[in-house]
């Protein structure tokens, strides 16, 4: 019974961060209609800062913002100098982005070298918790309670507020939108921002758990893809669950069947598309 209980856990906080990247990818591609697969890069460069940061500070809450805030950064950066020119034009994105990520994971090979690096967890969560007779470790539920808390403030300021109810304007009708004197730009990039600003925070959460280190881009890109597509493109509540769903699939596969992994991962996947091809809760 132990066993089903801590794979379950575990499952749920790799699942909570992946959440915590692939949202605001999805948020990127269903609001802006732009093919950003240079997300796991951002996620790489603000573990990186998060890293460099803790070590020069000592202080773990001085690196996830440092994080979140490199994440922002050449994520405005992006959008505002390359992006924006290259609205609708999808293939171009596609390998400017590729080509940005590219870029980034050269820079962090050459500054931060090519050996994998960890965070050390607060020392409040480097600990484990007593949970049913057994123990499990209190930064694992740090995640879980992270990817939660971002999950809520994102759809209450995606519903509830004057900014979401500008992001919805500007993507259900743009032309409309701009006759009421909304700037789509500035929609746009503080849309593409934020979204980017939750990979650099990812990347900083993620670095106890995963370790960092060049070419964890591209492993992550492929799964975030899939939590995307298959929760829908555009939807956070279909975030996540595509994001539950893929990390209780990763974290049984390798468990129960270490040489089937990636077909315990996929094949579901597959199955899931083929029934519902706008994913399990696409955006309305």
């Amino acid at each position: 019974m132990q066993f089903w209980i801590v794979q379950t856990l575990n499952g749920i906080a790799y699942g909570m961060l992946l959440f915590l990247l692939s949202v605001g990818l999805s948020l990127i591609l269903g609001m802006m209609r732009v093919a950003n697969l240079a997300q796991g890069a951002f996620y790489l460069l603000g573990a990186y800062v998060g890293y460099s940061a803790v070590r020069q500070t000592g202080s773990f809450a001085l690196g996830l913002a440092a994080g979140a805030l490199a994440g922002l950064a050449v994520g405005l950066v992006t959008e505002r100098v390359f992006m924006r020119r290259l609205l609708g034009r999808t293939h171009s994105q596609v390998l400017l982005s590729v080509g940005i990520a590219l870029i980034i994971g050269d820079l962090a090979l050459v500054l931060w070298h090519g050996d994998p690096v960890v965070i050390r967890p607060p020392a409040l969560l480097a600990g484990s918790v007593d949970l049913w007779g057994l123990r499990f470790p209190a930064y694992r539920l740090f995640i879980i309670a992270c990817g939660a808390a971002v999950a809520v403030l994102l759809n209450l300021a995606l519903e509830r507020t004057r900014l979401g109810a500008l992001v919805r304007a500007s993507v259900d009708n743009q032309e409309m939108a701009r006759a009421m004197g909304i700037d789509i730009k500035n929609v746009y990039m503080l849309t593409f921002g934020l979204g980017s600003l939750l990979a650099g925070f990812a990347g900083v959460m993620g670095a106890p758990f995963l370790s960092v280190y060049p070419g964890l881009d591209w492993e992550l890109l492929p799964l975030m893809l899939v939590v995307v597509i298959v929760g829908g493109i555009g939807s956070i509540n279909g975030a996540i669950v595509g994001s539950l769903m893929l990390g209780l699939l990763d974290n049984f596969g390798r468990a129960l069947f270490p040489d089937l992994s990636y077909f315990t991962l996929f094949v579901p996947m597959i199955v899931i598309l083929a029934v519902r091809p706008a994913g399990l809760l696409p955006r309305r």
